[in-house]
């Protein structure tokens, strides 16, 4: 749909308070068709999206076009991103470069600190792998630890989901912050820089309920599984620190890099040089090679099988993905923008609570819909036309705007958020007692990182 299209459909589509109600309906429907109806949450997001193009009225003849561009948009931007970061996640899986990434920062700060050593490889790891994913890989370590330390596996479980938590949903290059950032303007140097110093109080908050809390709360967990010393024994012999750390670290200094070149606007081949290596597909596949190093052999096995499943694990995250662009985008091509662009025209979120406004709608997206990427991708397409009505333009307000919707994506993961249900399976946790750890931890990581964020807001202002 051409702009002068777009002008002209939104005319005649749904106007104000209503339109707001048709997009409430949908993600209800997303949460009673995901939750009770058992539908696949692809086709959900799809269906919603198509709900919300009849039902706002937008002309036929461009729903399918605007369903079809928000999916290859959305492939576009982060596509090649998911896949790689998959890979690289599966390779560090079946490698044991995570445990050895673990027993480094063991370490540092020592056995009797495991919920904090946990926290720390769980920040690390989320930043290319997603948190679901990385929580998965690093459970069996996990248990073992809390066997090791004599620890509350729900003590564990806690530090282990906020750590991955807090970079998953605020610093690239995760896929979220990416289309955030892209679909804002935002600089993604400055949004890493600004990231890996917001995501730190998130963190530290999730670390801190995980020891409140954790001691009250009782694990299913079979006290007969695998010891650490059983989980150690099933690799003859761990990377190196260095050959484990690389495929994630190096891409992230890639990036950033690439951020300098870009601002500092130098020209010549070195800075063309670098912006090719940091740009984040050409970053990560860079952390994609470098993983092979850690691969025990060069057969079919390594070579075909695990890369296979790491895409396989990537295909259901990129439809799911996708489809999330799709309602976005549907969303975005209705006039809910100029709707809720009266909020901010009526002064009600100016001065350093205007961080409030991105914020909240996404605090509103991912509780309602679960998803903290399809939160961070709608919001911030949401926001983008109404930045500069609301006064952000400098680079460090785009970078903090993504760190408000960034803290609403994490508020709050529950029941249908696929988190939700990967921490609590796999730490053998009841429901109830799920809602009280990783519920309020992440109510708190988001309250804590918002209010970060306007304080930086106002430092640089």
């Amino acid at each position: 749909m051409t702009p002068e299209q777009l002008a002209m459909a939104k005319e005649i589509m749904v106007q104000g308070p209503l339109l707001l109600v048709i997009v409430v309906l949908a993600i209800l429907f997303i949460i009673y068709a995901t939750a009770k109806l058992k539908i696949h949450p692809f086709l959900a997001l799809l269906f919603a999206a198509y709900g919300v193009g009849f039902l706002s009225k937008m002309p036929i003849q461009y729903i399918g076009n605007v369903i079809s561009q928000g999916f290859g948009n959305i492939m576009t931007n982060i596509g090649l991103v998911i896949i790689l970061g998959t890979i690289i996640g599966t390779i560090m899986e079946r490698s044991g470069a995570a445990l050895k990434m673990a027993e480094v920062v063991l370490g540092i700060v020592g056995i009797e600190r495991s919920p904090l050593a946990m926290g720390i490889i769980g920040y690390i790891t989320s930043v290319p792998v997603f948190c679901d994913s990385g929580y998965v890989i690093l459970t069996p370590l996990n248990k073992a630890l809390s066997k090791r330390a004599e620890m509350p596996m729900a003590t564990m479980a806690i530090a282990l989901s906020t750590g991955l938590y807090a970079t998953h949903t605020l610093i690239p290059p995760t896929p979220g912050p990416i289309a955030a950032a892209g679909n804002i303007g935002a600089d993604l140097g400055l949004v890493i820089l600004v990231g890996l110093i917001v995501s730190i109080p998130a963190a530290l908050v999730g670390l801190w309920w995980a020891y409140r809390v954790g001691k009250d709360i009782k694990s299913t967990i079979d006290e007969s599984g695998a010891s650490y010393d059983e989980l150690r024994k099933q690799f003859k012999q761990l990377p190196s620190a260095a050959k484990s750390f690389a495929p994630i670290v190096i891409p992230i200094i890639l990036i950033a890099l690439s951020s300098v070149a870009k601002f500092t606007e130098y020209s010549g081949s070195l800075s063309n040089l670098i912006i090719f290596l940091g740009t984040p597909v050409n970053a990560l596949m860079i952390g994609v090679l470098l993983s092979f190093t850690l691969l025990p052999k060069f057969d079919e096995e390594t070579l075909m099988n695990w890369i296979g499943d790491g895409l396989k694990d990537a295909a259901i995250i990129l439809l799911i993905t996708g489809a999330g662009g799709s309602l976005g985008a549907v969303l975005s091509n209705t006039p809910i923008a100029d709707y809720i662009k009266t909020f901010a025209d009526g002064g009600i979120f100016s001065g350093p609570i205007v961080l409030l406004l991105p914020f909240i709608i996404s605090a509103l997206l991912k509780t309602a819909q679960g998803s903290s990427t399809v939160a961070l991708v709608t919001t911030s397409s949401l926001i983008a036309p109404l930045l500069s009505q609301m006064g952000l333009t400098s680079p460090m307000d785009l970078a903090l705007t993504v760190m408000a919707v960034g803290a609403g994506a994490m508020t709050v993961s529950h029941v249908n958020d696929s988190y939700f249900w990967v921490v609590t399976q796999f730490s053998g946790l009841e429901v109830t007692d799920a809602y009280k750890a990783q519920t309020m931890a992440t109510l708190l990581q988001g309250i804590v990182t918002i209010i970060f964020s306007i304080i930086l807001f106002i430092i640089f202002h």
